[in-house]
């Protein structure tokens, strides 16, 4: 069966959303914040997946809602241990601030933030 790995280029851009280049940059990064926590030197149970595997399950999950059983046969490995990767690495992939402010007629969606689906004075009452 063959698993999802950073390796192949191709999984990256489909499954997350980002080119080859911007996943690399926000691989450096993990790699910084996480410093020696993240080394596969580090004393303990050593990591189902490398490091750049690791980045993509978080940003994988992110990106796609899937769950920790949906994800686990995809990376090959236990779905207790999905929950460890996003666990230790969601805070280490978290976004910087934006540079710039919003324009007016952008639309700007905050994890977590409800946004209606359809106007409230037109139509009933309806999910968001």
């Amino acid at each position: 069966m063959q698993v999802l790995s950073a390796q192949r280029t191709v999984f990256i851009e489909v499954s997350t959303g980002l080119r080859p280049a911007q996943f690399r940059r926000l691989m450096l990064a993990v790699r910084i914040k996480g410093g020696r926590a993240l080394a596969p030197s580090r004393p303990g149970r050593p990591w189902a997946l490398d490091l750049q595997d690791r980045v993509l399950l978080v940003a994988m999950y992110y990106r796609t809602n899937l769950t920790m059983r949906q994800l686990a046969p995809l990376f090959g490995i236990s779905p207790a241990a999905v929950v460890r990767i996003i666990d230790r690495h969601s805070p280490l992939l978290a976004l910087a601030r934006a540079r710039r402010k919003p324009k007016s007629d952008e639309v700007v969606i905050v994890d977590g933030t409800l946004v209606p689906t359809r106007d409230r004075n037109v139509a009933a009452s309806s999910t968001n």
